[in-house]
């Protein structure tokens, strides 16, 4: 193996669909103006000009296999890594979720750092095993406390500090430049201007809990001071479900299902409030997205939503409705002082966790991130 006179990470992602992109951008950033020279590759998902230029990366290859390419031992794609290793000298290799941190295991001698993206990674107990096989060059990272706190859980043996936190972030100046005005965002989903609007984002999935925010904005509709909205944006399999549980409540009219919208975080000054009502989200990027609006939040208690909204929105407990109406009340009776207050209060809180500043900050200081370094230099 060629040691490269520049010291070279590997980032090891999954795919490039939905949220991926912007994660393998996320984490190629955090070099950036760093000695360190980043190639990033994609186990799965055709070669796209377009997705490279995305990556912020030095090098961007991709391996093109499918989904059911990857099932089983994954022989091929572990040979392929290994020859991409052999080339250029890696330091050390980021792989996010399970599968590609499998595979860089297996594939090289690198340190590795295993992205958790969502609950559940270790939970089996071939891959509790697993990692106890590579436990000396293999450390976690999780995009929450919470999913962090599960994984400690389920890897006892494991000293705290092989398994960090480091949030998930966004460029707020770059979002909020994109971002649609409040007229605009309107005007292009075709929602009245003078409503009170309540946003959600999110597929139509039990994960999402959509029929407790149903519920709840059907309580809180008769307490709003004007006409009241639920504009509901995402498609998936309960879509008819809960179409017909508003028809239930008497709210069909005052609830829209507007299906995927494109880029759909440039939308969100459109909604007075937003709300997510998610089964333990393991992250929530759709909350940070609102908060660079300056939207008023309210979401469920666990999770990283609570990591999110707590001290800066409302949080309400899993599942409670009740709790739900009187949160929504609440909010739709802020004064222009008191969303001011919150607006101000949501900024400092994507300032301290969630820039690409703080990012950057926190990942160079984590221990496994430390070690690492110190011995290469």
């Amino acid at each position: 193996m060629t040691r490269s006179a520049e010291p070279r990470v590997l980032q090891f992602c999954h795919g490039y669909d939905g949220p991926f992109l912007d994660c393998a951008r996320q984490y190629a950033s955090l070099f950036q103006g760093t000695e360190y020279r980043v190639t990033t590759v994609f186990l799965t998902g055709a070669a796209d000009a377009d997705v490279a230029a995305q990556c912020a990366s030095d090098e961007v290859l991709f391996l093109e296999y499918s989904s059911a390419d990857v099932r089983g031992l994954k022989l091929k794609a572990i040979q392929d890594l290994r020859e991409i290793a052999r080339s250029r000298g890696f330091r050390f290799c980021i792989a996010h979720r399970f599968k590609p941190t499998y595979i860089a295991c297996l594939a090289t001698k690198l340190p590795v750092i295993g992205v958790s993206h969502a609950y559940g990674d270790y939970q089996r107990f071939t891959r509790r095993m697993f990692a106890k096989l590579f436990r000396e060059r293999l450390s976690l990272l999780a995009v929450s406390n919470a999913v962090r706190d599960e994984l400690r859980a389920v890897l006892p043996e494991w000293p705290h500090e092989r398994i960090e936190t480091l949030y998930n972030r966004i460029n707020v100046e770059t979002l909020r430049a994109q971002q649609l005005t409040r007229y605009a965002a309107r005007e292009q989903l075709r929602l009245p201007q003078e409503a009170w609007i309540l946003g959600n984002v999110g597929r139509l999935h039990p994960d999402k809990d959509q029929s407790t925010l149903l519920k709840g904005f059907a309580q809180a509709l008769p307490y709003f001071n004007q006409d009241a909205l639920l504009v509901i944006i995402g498609s998936g399999r309960l879509e008819q479900d809960l179409k017909e549980e508003a028809r239930e409540l008497g709210i069909a009219q005052q609830v829209l299902f507007i299906g995927q919208v494109p880029n759909a975080r440039l939308y969100f000054q459109a909604f007075d409030t937003f709300a997510l009502s998610s089964d333990h989200e393991p992250f929530g990027m759709v909350l940070l997205e609102a908060m660079a609006a300056d939207i008023p939040l309210i979401a469920t208690g666990c999770g990283g939503a609570r990591e999110i909204v707590e001290g800066v929105g409302v949080l309400f407990p899993l599942g409670d409705n009740q709790a739900l109406a009187e949160g929504l009340i609440s909010l739709s009776q802020l004064d222009k002082r008191q969303r001011q207050a919150c607006s101000m209060a949501m900024s400092e809180r994507l300032k301290t966790l969630f820039s690409y500043e703080a990012a950057q900050r926190q990942f160079w200081s984590l221990p496994q991130v430390v070690k690492l370094t110190r011995s290469v230099e």
